[in-house]
């Protein structure tokens, strides 16, 4: 995948409504995953729906999917014992690799982790029974005078009738976490998976629902005491015993399960010294990583805060090897972003299938992409893309814009993106907070509030 072939992204798909107004809140699409061939796509909503598509095998030179199933995977519940509603919303699905001809994912909402069975099942009806052949025609009683016999009995004959795709639970993960889960992460010996809340990580087996191993606990015996939580966890794409997780104070902690059982104190610390001349009221808020990613080798991470993404070497530690800034535009306006709630939006960042390029989410349904990023030497380069009905309705189709960071940038953003981002343009509700990049191709989903955009280079 090179440079060039990145600037090539151009509009390809749109699900959704055709309206630009978001008809109920649980339409709007809250996480979105590629499976491990790139041939099914999956979305969850906050209405609890998962919503497949697959890839239409009829057109070969071109990135197009195809609705293929739509489940009912979490309702509403009520805590009866903490008077607390848990929403049905989804927070993450995860692909388990496919080992048959059905598919097994993962959803999870803020407390129940679930395992879902999806496949092909045949209708059959009765098309013919022998009832017809037995009539009475002799009334008596007497089962000798009757015309039953076992020779004439037939057995009843079913009959395709339709092939449906359906869904069921096989397995369902509760009762484990105290707080919000806000990430699960299935390793990479296709056995166990993680599930992460604000102060603690779990370790399932998949066929043992009914028991989970504490392997993280950042809990305070005074919770008064507490002063960061953890905001998302990630296993390493090879060696099934590392894992890694951020916190909201900045740091990323990769840890090895086979030091200790407790992994929280033993563990390689990725954290950037910030200057505490430099700190400000937001600070803290905006150095809180919202979400961290493993490039498919497992050399580099990635890592999305509110105004940056970072790009580690997993071999060193003490700084990142690139920062891209991605709101420096809102830096002297987060007072403004503090008072609408925007500077508190959880931004997801994603490796492309190569490990070379970075995509990430902005304001106004904006995504960037940045390819070359684990060049150290080589400035940083950004495509500009707009997720937008309205957008291509007015032919805009948002000229992938792309530029240098030198004489070309300001303020580390290209021209058309300082444009519609200065703050009196800026529309908050439309945020890319949830993209998927397709593991060997040069496609991305991406959700836009009630609908899902397919850009691609194909």
């Amino acid at each position: 995948m090179t440079t060039e072939d990145t600037k090539n992204f151009k509009f390809s798909q749109c699900f959704g409504d055709k309206a630009d107004i978001i008809s109920t809140e649980a339409d709007i699409i809250s996480t979105v995953e590629f499976d491990h061939t790139g041939d099914y796509l999956a979305t969850g909503d906050r209405g609890g729906r998962v919503v497949l598509f697959e890839r239409n095998s009829t057109k070969q030179n071109a990135c197009e999917y195809r609705f293929h199933t739509e489940f009912q995977s979490h309702d509403a519940e009520f805590d009866y014992l903490k008077s607390l509603e848990i929403e049905e919303k989804i927070n993450k699905i995860k692909w388990c690799k496919r080992t048959n001809q059905a598919h097994f994912l993962l959803s999870t909402n803020d407390k129940t982790i679930k395992l879902w069975k999806i496949f092909d099942k045949q209708i059959k009806l009765v098309s013919e029974n022998n009832l017809s052949e037995f009539q009475n025609s002799n009334k008596s009683n007497n089962f000798h005078h009757n015309n039953l016999t076992l020779n004439g009995l037939k057995f009843p004959k079913l009959k395709l009738q339709d092939k449906i795709v359906a869904a069921s639970p096989k397995r369902i993960y509760s009762n484990a976490h105290a707080y919000h889960i806000n990430s699960i992460s299935i390793n990479s010996d296709g056995e166990t998976f993680m599930s992460t809340d604000d102060l603690r990580i779990n370790l399932w087996n998949l066929n043992i629902p009914d028991q989970s191993f504490n392997i993280v606990d950042i809990k305070p015996a005074n919770m008064e005491e507490l002063t960061e939580v953890i905001t998302s966890a990630e296993f390493h794409p090879q060696s099934c015993n590392l894992f890694m997780y951020s916190s909201s104070k900045g740091a990323i902690k990769l840890a090895d399960m086979r030091e200790n059982a407790l992994c929280d104190s033993n563990a390689k610390v990725f954290e950037e010294y910030i200057d505490p001349s430099k700190h400000n009221f937001f600070t803290e808020i905006t150095s809180s990583i919202s979400d961290v990613k493993f490039s498919s080798d497992g050399r580099y991470i990635a890592s999305r805060d509110y105004m940056t993404v970072k790009i580690w070497d997993i071999n060193m530690e003490n700084k990142p090897v690139k920062t891209i800034n991605i709101h420096d535009q809102l830096r002297d306006k987060l007072c403004d972003t503090y008072e609408n709630d925007a500077i508190f939006d959880k931004f997801e960042c994603v490796f492309s299938g190569d490990g070379n390029s970075i995509m990430t989410g902005s304001y106004n349904n904006n995504f960037m992409i940045y390819p070359d990023i684990t060049n150290p030497n080589k400035e940083n380069e950004e495509i500009v893309l707009q997720a937008d009905r309205s957008a291509f309705k007015s032919k805009k189709v948002n000229n992938s814009t792309t530029t240098n960071n030198g004489n070309k940038r300001k303020n580390g953003l290209p021209t058309m993106m300082k444009r519609d981002l200065e703050l009196d343009n800026i529309d908050f509700k439309k945020s890319i907070l949830h993209l998927s990049w397709h593991p060997f191709e040069n496609s991305v989903a991406i959700a836009a509030t009630n609908n899902l955009y397919i850009f691609s280079t194909l």
